[in-house]
């Protein structure tokens, strides 16, 4: 009877650890799906659409994908070809005397081809495939390049026509006189003139950095296609 009573014990005790052991094996399993992605990864892109200052207004969508694979420890945690969200969050026309054109754009979401979505912040860091465009700030804010040297190009080639009209009609005097006036002419135009626009064309590079670390689920990044 005691022998029947501590062999019951025995399997009690035995059935007790076998439970208790459970949760921490099931956890196991499930970090080792997980993939996490720093913040300050950066992430290649093209635009899917074409984006301008001229008609962009907060709110609007963005559209893009990736166009180089995310590896971590030897698995692709972002394939190319992902597609990729976000919005406009400001937009800035340039002004007429100064101010360069501006918008500042930021991503939210992460689409796999089979349908798997990764919710994210992610803002732009660089625009490698834009020429006349640059970011500043840390969100990432597309600054149109400095126009100082277009507005003198307009000043001089009025002043130059204006000399040669001048010399046509009253000789050396007149040359300098039309000068003059071709010049008060070429700033006029410059300052009435609205400075150009942010405009990024379909395809443009542009390079995403993330904001903070992402999670992802490894089981679902290669899942087949829904």
């Amino acid at each position: 009877m005691n022998r029947l009573l501590a062999n019951s014990l025995l399997l009690i005790a035995l059935s007790g650890f076998a439970c208790a052991q459970e949760p921490a094996v099931q956890n196991t399993s499930a970090d080792s799906r997980s993939i996490t992605l720093a913040a300050g990864t950066k992430v290649p892109l093209a635009l899917n659409s074409p984006i301008s200052t001229k008609t962009a207004r907060p709110g609007d969508p963005v559209y893009a994908h990736t166009t180089f694979p995310v590896v971590l420890n030897e698995h692709v945690a972002i394939p190319a070809g992902t597609y990729v969200q976000g919005t406009i969050t400001s937009v800035k026309r340039a002004g007429r005397v100064k101010g360069r054109a501006e918008i500042l754009m930021h991503f939210t979401s992460l689409v796999y081809p089979n349908g798997y979505t990764v919710v994210l912040p992610g803002s732009v860091d660089n625009v490698p495939g834009a020429e006349h465009q640059r970011t500043k700030g840390q969100e990432g804010t597309i600054q149109q390049d400095s126009e100082k040297g277009k507005d003198a190009a307009t000043i001089a080639g009025t002043a130059a026509t204006g000399a040669g009209i001048g010399a046509i009609s009253a000789g050396g005097k007149g040359a300098g006189i039309g000068a003059g006036l071709g010049g008060a002419a070429g700033l006029a135009i410059a300052m009435l003139s609205r400075g150009s626009d942010v405009r990024l064309d379909t395809g443009t590079a542009i390079e995403m950095i993330f904001q903070r670390p992402i999670t992802l689920d490894e089981s679902r990044i290669h899942a087949g296609a829904k």
